[in-house]
């Protein structure tokens, strides 16, 4: 059965980017090294982000992280797509969901973005979620988990480590 599954970095002190989006404190991949994420996306059919987060990964000098997968955008706002597969989406959350997993068909339907994925998880809509733990404190910026939200239990499937990163599978 397709899950619907986040996967996301976060700093020590439990942030996703610093102040001002910055991302420079990801470590950049070391040659060799898989931390999963080609088997998440070859095992995903489609993948719902926020706004935020596509403005963010739109503007990385880098090649597009995400190859041809189908994109849903969560927006309101006009989206100017930069690549065909590429396109925006209203609705409900529940309707966001049920959306992207009709595009990804049998496959895993990837969530994206904090809000996005913070949502999810206190709906009850999120699988599974993997979190690679940086060894950095940044001391601000946009918390993983930032509102009070109701009890989410999970169950810890899995536990990595790559050289300082750790990263951690859950279930929900």
């Amino acid at each position: 059965m397709p899950r619907t599954r986040a996967f996301l970095a976060s700093s020590l002190d439990g942030f996703i980017a610093g102040p001002d989006d910055d991302l420079t404190w990801l470590p950049a991949p070391k040659p060799g090294e898989d931390l999963g994420f080609d088997a998440l996306i070859a095992s995903s059919g489609a993948m719902l982000m926020g706004r935020r987060t596509y403005d963010i990964v739109r503007g990385f000098h880098d090649a597009w992280p995400y190859g041809d997968l189908p994109i849903l955008v969560a927006t309101t706002r006009p989206l100017h797509p930069h690549r065909p597969s590429v396109r925006s989406v209203t609705g409900t959350l529940r309707e966001l969901i049920a959306l992207g997993h009709t595009v990804a068909g049998d496959a895993d339907l990837y969530v994206d973005g904090g809000q996005m994925v913070r949502s999810c998880l206190t709906e009850g809509l999120l699988d599974e979620l993997v979190i690679t733990i940086i060894p950095v404190v940044l001391g601000g910026g946009i918390p993983l988990f930032s509102t009070p939200g109701p009890r989410v239990d999970l169950r810890c499937t899995d536990v990595r480590k790559f050289g300082d990163l750790v990263q951690v599978h859950y279930r929900v």
